[in-house]
């Protein structure tokens, strides 16, 4: 190379690839200098994308943010001869704006909120607590709606159908109760059969079944039940762990999986008989997540929230939006535990985890995928929020910031920002793209428990120990 060759930023041979592996192009003799918006240009040229599409680049798992010469080449030892792999990854073509202000303080549980959650539209808000109600609130006005009583203990879990026409909640008095959301008054008496508390719920996904009328109930007792809600009975009963379930997820292939204080997850059929037995934690798990968990929990809707003609088009969307979600590959799993460490899974492949995620000091509480899937946070006892790879389980950045345990984490719909709630009384918005703290949003008295971004990402719920519920918007 002459001297006058490296003074100038030179020419880069690049090779574009999908996130599958396919290559995309022929190899491209680049200046080195070439920058996220050119390449941009440069993939959508070559997918002859009729509307321009926003994608972010990689190599080396290394993100192209400014230039390949900035981000890529300076302070690595690459011989301009080499070939680079460009792997581009499309984003979502909304972008959901950081929410920076408390609009409203909810108040009216007399005890800690211990779950909020929003319909999978986004239209509606429900909350739990230990004052043994469950409140629906109008999000319009921003005042409470309902007060759903019924409950003779802590209300643990809340979960809206994914049609978003019935509102299911767990309870510290072993059983499930079902709410019209419309009207706040009880669907018949409680579910009942669970020897001891629920401590998760999950309905089958809208593209398998779209009378979305199957529930699944985990709970201490080391067993989960699935019921039919319509009939009010339960169809089967999974037992097999040995110790307290903790969580239980339905997948979008019709499985159903389950983490226990036994150490392992386990994997039933849609008939209630076991597929497998994953194994590998040293301690208690606590948590799980799926790959495809923001599409099963919206369904039907996107960030536009329309409503489907008819059962036969929810189920269809329900069923794009999936199938986008898991592309060509799997439905991947994450498990986060007791014995401080994560394992990535993809369950229909293989009882080995992909890989072991170490580096949390304390226990991890939480386990959330990006909504494109792409990337994994974790929340721990530690104080830090971690994220990963979502296809590796690489570690990528350690989110400081927090002074006490992070309990939760939820993601923007657009997979751009993350959220967290903490012991320390604040909630925290993270910019993915430079792996920093964007906003604090503190307000709340006391410990966040629970934190939840609405699907088309306008705004935000958090409660927690101060018995308040806050919305936070733009």
């Amino acid at each position: 190379m002459s001297t006058e060759a490296a003074s100038e930023p030179g020419m880069v041979l690049a090779q574009f690839q999908a996130a599958d592996g396919d290559n995309t192009g022929p190899p491209l003799s680049l200046p080195a200098n070439v920058t996220a918006e050119q390449l941009s240009f440069l993939i959508n040229k070559f997918l002859e994308n009729q509307e321009p599409r926003p994608y972010s680049f990689y190599v080396d798992g290394k993100e192209v943010v400014r230039s390949i010469l900035a981000d890529i080449i300076e302070g690595e030892k690459r011989s301009s001869e080499e070939r680079l792999t460009i792997v581009y990854q499309p984003q979502a073509f909304f972008k959901v704006r950081a929410v920076t202000r408390c609009s409203s303080s909810l108040t009216g549980h007399t005890e800690a909120v211990l779950s909020v959650s929003f319909s999978p539209d986004g239209s509606q808000l429900a909350s739990g607590s230990g004052d043994t109600t469950v409140r629906i609130w109008d999000l319009a006005t921003e005042t409470p709606r309902f007060t759903c009583k019924g409950h003779k203990n802590w209300v643990l879990s809340i979960a809206w159908a994914p049609n978003g026409k019935v509102l299911a909640s767990g309870s510290m008095d072993n059983t499930v109760r079902l709410w019209d959301p419309s009207t706040g008054t009880a669907l018949g008496g409680p579910l009942s059969g669970h020897r001891k508390w629920i401590t998760s719920l999950a309905w089958e996904p809208l593209h398998i079944n779209p009378k979305a009328n199957r529930l699944a109930s985990s709970s201490k007792d080391g067993t989960v039940r699935v019921w039919d809600v319509t009939l009010r009975r339960c169809l089967f009963t999974l037992s097999g762990h040995t110790a307290a379930v903790t969580c239980v997820k339905w997948g979008g292939d019709g499985r159903i999986y389950s983490s226990s204080q036994d150490k392992t997850i386990r994997i039933w059929n849609g008939d209630g008989t076991l597929h497998k037995t994953l194994s590998g934690h040293a301690h208690w798990v606590n948590t799980l997540a799926l790959s495809t968990d923001y599409a099963l929990r919206t369904g039907a809707y996107d960030h536009t929230a329309q409503e489907p003609a008819d059962c036969d088009d929810a189920q269809r969307k329900a069923q794009e939006r999936y199938a986008a979600a898991t592309g060509k590959g799997t439905e991947r799993l994450v498990s986060g535990s007791d014995d401080f460490t994560m394992h990535l899974w993809d369950p229909a492949t293989s009882t080995k985890p992909i890989a072991r995620m170490t580096g949390h000091q304390k226990v991890v509480n939480h386990v959330s995928f990006s909504p494109d899937g792409r990337l994994i946070a974790s929340a721990s006892f530690d104080n830090s929020v971690k994220l990963w790879d979502g296809k590796t389980g690489q570690f990528l950045a350690s989110l400081r910031g927090h002074v006490a345990a992070v309990y939760q984490v939820c993601w923007s719909a657009d997979s751009r920002m993350l959220l967290s709630a903490s012991k320390d009384s604040t909630l925290k918005i993270w910019d993915l793209r430079t792996k920093k703290l964007r906003l604090e949003l503190p307000g709340h008295q006391d410990e966040v428990f629970a934190v939840d971004w609405s699907p088309g990402g306008d705004r935000v719920a958090s409660g927690g120990k101060d018995r308040v519920l806050k919305l936070w918007k733009h």
